[in-house]
């Protein structure tokens, strides 16, 4: 990973941090070598995890398990449920065919209560990582599942009645958002 995939990743960590609560249980979907976890240290409460379809095994980073393969479908049946759910810049990497499990998965393993913290790019910034890519100022991780997400398509998936929208902003330059549910 290059020094600006990076920053635009510490950046949308930043973003969702104060949304989770000293020693939360954290279910980190899409979370890539656990990074998320490295970052947020003593905050991380037991039992958190992540899970990723390009893990080749399972892992262990700072004490939290990372699964590899496809949430919900290879969730393990000990894992409970969680007081936060992340997806840093996964949504977009979902085909449309899969967002009927994404939410159903997220109602299940998310407490009642609990926070979905979700941020996706605008569409633009397609063309832009093709860009960066190109003069390798990214590595660009997985953009070839990128396709035309609309940010608008996260209320649709995560709305009422299952989840309630607590707070919706934009950053670096309107060109990504950060969403906050609560699990009805």
């Amino acid at each position: 990973m290059k020094f600006t995939d990076r920053v635009l990743q510490n950046w949308r960590i930043a973003k969702v941090r104060r949304h989770i609560a000293p020693g939360a249980k954290i279910l980190d979907i899409g979370s890539a070598d656990g990074v998320l976890f490295q970052r947020l240290g003593p905050v991380v409460g037991a039992g958190s995890m992540g899970i990723d379809p390009t893990l080749k095994a399972p892992l262990t980073v700072n004490g939290r398990r990372l699964q590899p393969g496809f949430f919900p479908q290879a969730m393990p049946a000990e894992a409970g449920v969680f007081d936060v759910i992340t997806m840093l810049a996964v949504l977009e990497h979902f085909p449309a065919s899969a967002y009927e499990a994404l939410r159903s998965g997220c109602r299940q393993y998310l407490r009642p209560g609990g926070k979905l913290l979700i941020t996706v790019p605008s569409a633009q910034v397609d063309v832009i990582l093709k860009w960066l890519t190109f003069f390798r100022l990214v590595d660009g991780m997985s953009l070839e599942e990128h396709h035309g997400y609309e940010v608008g398509d996260t209320m649709k998936i995560f709305g009422p009645p299952d989840f309630k929208l607590l707070h919706h902003t934009s950053f670096q330059l309107g060109l990504n958002h950060v969403f906050v549910f609560e699990k009805a």
